[in-house]
């Protein structure tokens, strides 16, 4: 009987797996012996392993890729990984103080814009100047071509201004809005 170093699973005969495996195909390799065509024990596990390998075979030439959403998935996490390390402090009276993502500010901001008919928020980017508490935003947008005029722009103002002080609790030292795009809507 031939044994490996590593043996593994031993049949009931005394023949261990891996040799079974090694002679699956005894016309190519010229390994077969008396034994295997003669025992149920290797006869079985041999149809097992024939199973195995067409099934492994078939699994090892499919084209696979990502699950759907898998690479926008990644993507977002290590955004919102690298924006969560810009913290902005908010104001208040309390001991200790409280702070928020500079990130979490930009999507209520950016919601605020959205809010606008035919106005969809781009980019957002916070900035907290050197004097104290004082916080910044510049803003682009896409506006709906049909939509496009100062009046949507001043609208967009107010709410972001409104958002800031209401939602977040901060006051904007400055707001520069940027329309980037025009999309037909």
């Amino acid at each position: 009987m031939e044994m490996s170093e590593a043996q593994g699973y031993v049949l009931p005969c005394g023949r261990d797996m891996e040799t079974v495996w090694e002679r699956l195909e005894p016309a190519d390799t010229g390994l077969a012996d008396t034994h295997d065509p003669n025992c149920e024990h290797c006869s079985a596990a041999r149809q097992s392993l024939v199973i195995l390998q067409d099934v492994t075979g078939r699994l090892a030439s499919e084209e696979m890729g990502p699950p759907l959403g898998f690479t926008g998935r990644i993507m977002s996490a290590v955004r919102a990984e690298v924006r969560r390390h810009h913290m902005l402090a908010l104001p208040g009276a309390e001991p200790g103080g409280v702070q928020i993502s500079e990130q979490a500010v930009a999507a209520v901001l950016r919601r605020a814009a959205d809010s606008v008919d035919g106005v969809r928020a781009r980019h957002c980017r916070i900035s907290v100047t050197e004097t104290e508490g004082a916080v910044e935003v510049e803003m682009s947008l896409a506006v709906a071509y049909r939509r496009f005029s100062a009046d949507a722009v001043d609208e967009v103002r107010e709410r972001v201004l409104a958002a800031a002080a209401a939602r977040v609790g901060i006051a904007l030292v400055r707001l520069d809005l940027t329309v980037e795009d025009l999309y037909d809507a």
